[in-house]
């Protein structure tokens, strides 16, 4: 079990705040402030937590982050993640491109036009990647790394008939 941890001593000025949010329309807002009030009456986490509805290390997180910043714990930080791991490395990006300009059914794939999925799967079968990706990984490592844009192939009509460019031409008179 972890110890109990409560919200530091609270000024008037902080008190009020917190008072003042939870009539907030933020449900963030809202939450942080009965967590911090109730810390400040003396309730453990684990009370809280169950009390509103959410989990022990929420209540944690939130008193933790009060003491360390003060009223700017209030505010919600950014969900983004704070690191992105690169599936591809500038090696394996070139030579995801080359890849690409060969035919899929050089690697076994029956269609003849690559797909983003297709495009990974192969591209981890031929050891460009340690994993699995996805198709979204491989069009943002083409636009990142590469600057390159994905664009859905486009089938060209071709005639063997000899006078097919001739006859064309003519159709459009």
């Amino acid at each position: 079990m972890k110890p109990p941890i409560f919200v530091r001593e609270l000024s008037e000025k902080e008190r009020e705040r917190l008072g003042a949010g939870l009539r907030s329309k933020d449900a963030f807002v809202m939450r942080r402030c009965q967590i911090l009030l109730a810390s400040a009456r003396g309730k453990s986490p684990p009370k809280m937590a169950k009390s509103l509805g959410c989990a022990s290390q929420t209540v944690r997180n939130a008193i933790r982050d009060f003491n360390e910043r003060g009223l700017d714990a209030l505010t919600a930080g950014s969900s983004r993640p704070k690191r992105v791991y690169a599936a591809f490395d500038e090696e394996s990006a070139e030579s995801l491109r080359e890849m690409l300009h060969r035919s899929p059914r050089e690697f076994g794939c029956e269609s003849s036009l690559w797909t983003l999925e297709m495009a990974a799967d192969v591209a981890f079968e031929e050891g460009l990647t340690g994993n699995r990706v996805s198709g979204e990984t491989v069009r943002a490592t083409l636009s990142r790394l590469l600057g390159v844009r994905w664009m859905r192939a486009k089938r060209w009509i071709a005639s063997p008939d000899p006078l097919y460019e001739r006859k064309k031409e003519g159709a459009t008179d």
